[in-house]
């Protein structure tokens, strides 16, 4: 069964999407722990993000540098905090979070967002990238 990154890559389910390329897809986290929490994954559906091939895995960490870069643009913080966890969704993925303080990388403390914030947010990301 796909996962929902997979579906979100096929256009099954509606993302925010900031940026994609052949390889990789970078989309708004629908439940962010701050504004601008991002998402950057692989097409392929790889469950752990250690068993990627090495050039993959690098392309991914290439692809989540570029991201982060027009994030902390877009969004006034301190800096942006990477995270690589992996259990919510059998997919790889690396959180990008605009931090101005060390709870925004707590995944219990979420931020809520209108539909028109999260479009105007992945706009203006895209802006900077």
């Amino acid at each position: 069964m796909a996962s929902i990154f997979t579906k979100i890559i096929n256009g099954e389910i509606p993302a925010y999407k900031i940026t994609e390329d052949e390889n990789y897809l970078a989309f708004l986290d629908v439940n962010p722990n701050a504004k601008g929490h991002t998402l950057c994954i692989p097409k392929q559906e790889i469950d752990k993000i250690f068993d990627m091939e090495e050039a993959q895995y690098l392309g991914l960490m290439q692809f989540s540098r570029k991201v982060s870069k027009a994030l902390e643009k877009a969004v006034p913080c301190k800096r942006v905090g990477m995270a690589v966890i992996g259990l919510e969704v059998p997919h790889a993925h690396v959180h990008l979070i605009p931090l101005n303080e060390m709870d925004e990388m707590r995944f219990q403390n979420k931020v809520k967002l209108s539909k028109e914030e999260f479009e105007e947010l992945a706009e203006n990301i895209k802006r900077n990238l």
